[in-house]
């Protein structure tokens, strides 16, 4: 590729493109990341659906195959404690999905299952320690210093999102290397943390050029971003690079459920909304039934990552109705193509624009 026109995070990550693939927990596979390593982006492989020897064995499968910069994600949340007020919201919650458990035939009696989603801790540094990936990115924040400081002993990078010009503020002072300017259009989890106000949430034109005035580190564009029109206006906008999930998810080695590969190629753009039915935090997904019927937003959802369990036996009878279906505003952009050749064609197009 030729000459970009703002080379300081090809520079920073020793990658040849721009472009980082994102980190989608139950979608990216270690060939997804594989193929966007050797088309010349940064390929990231998330952690927080895994267990730490599922995370050890992708890593080894992902280092056998490529010796290129890899990235790794983890999520930084404080779990919630499991109180008696907890546990009253966990039964408030099924009790308002009963009627769901009658309609569909699901034990309503039985245990509730168990969603976990493990924050940053020191198994998953000692995992870094191991692998020495050249990029550990977060989200949610970061993780106590000290976990942080052995991180960046390792030598990674250290890249998190940022949704308020306030957080990506907060980043730098942290020691971010980089800061992930996540707008509202994103698909999936939001990456907030220091408010829970929806209502902070800004759209990624207005947001990154206030960050990239906010702050001197490296800023990469996150949201609605799914061809080289997006890429090129990203760059004007004062980024450096771009951070790509939705349009990764139509590629072959996307790991998608059959509900979502259908809604994913069947809904409109209008369709999306940011939800915490599934996890509890607020995430952006096609709307389904459950998101319809119960809104989008509800308070009575549990804390993070709570409030999935009770959904699962429903999930398990409808998994479109009940299954969250992650996916960002600009998935109407979509190309049925491989990870490798969609970098490529979003590198090449975008660097065309630029020039």
């Amino acid at each position: 590729m030729s000459t970009w026109p703002d080379t300081r995070i090809l520079d920073l990550l020793g990658i040849d493109v721009p472009i980082i693939q994102a980190p989608m927990a139950g979608a990216t596979t270690a060939q997804m990341v594989i193929a966007a390593n050797e088309a010349g982006a940064l390929g990231s492989m998330p952690a927080a659906a895994l267990s730490i020897e599922q995370l050890r064995e992708a890593l080894a499968t992902v280092r056998k195959a490529s010796t290129r910069p890899i990235n790794v994600n983890f999520f930084c949340h404080q779990p919630p404690e499991a109180d008696e007020a907890d546990e009253a919201r966990d039964r408030r919650w099924k009790d308002l999905l009963q009627p769901y458990y009658r309609e569909l035939g699901a034990d309503f009696d039985a245990p509730t299952p168990v969603t976990n989603r493990a924050p940053f801790n020191e198994d998953a540094c000692q995992v870094v320690e191991a692998f020495r990936p050249e990029v550990v990115s977060f989200h949610f924040g970061l993780p106590e210093k000290s976990l942080l400081d052995r991180v960046k002993a390792t030598g990674a990078k250290v890249l998190s999102s940022a949704t308020t010009v306030e957080e990506a503020i907060w980043l730098e002072q942290h020691g971010c290397d980089a800061i992930i300017a996540m707008g509202i259009e994103a698909g999936g989890h939001r990456g907030m943390f220091l408010r829970d106000d929806l209502n902070s949430q800004i759209g990624l034109m207005a947001l990154v050029p206030q960050i990239v005035d906010a702050v001197s580190v490296p800023v990469i564009a996150a949201g609605g971003i799914a061809d080289a029109r997006g890429i090129t206006a990203a760059f004007a906008l004062g980024a450096c690079a771009v951070q790509i999930g939705t349009a990764y998810l139509f590629t072959p080695e996307a790991t998608v459920s059959p509900s979502h590969h259908h809604a994913l190629r069947h809904a409109q753009a209008s369709e999306t909304a940011l939800t915490n039915l599934f996890t509890g935090r607020p995430a952006r997904g096609i709307v389904n039934r459950v998101m319809r019927e119960l809104g989008a937003i509800n308070p009575l959802a549990p804390a993070f990552p709570r409030a999935g369990g009770a959904l699962m036996p429903l999930k398990a009878k409808d998994e479109a109705g009940f299954s969250n279906l992650w996916a960002g505003q600009a998935l109407r952009l979509g190309k049925e193509i491989g990870t490798y050749e969609l970098t490529r064609e979003l590198a090449k197009q975008a660097l065309a624009k630029l020039k």
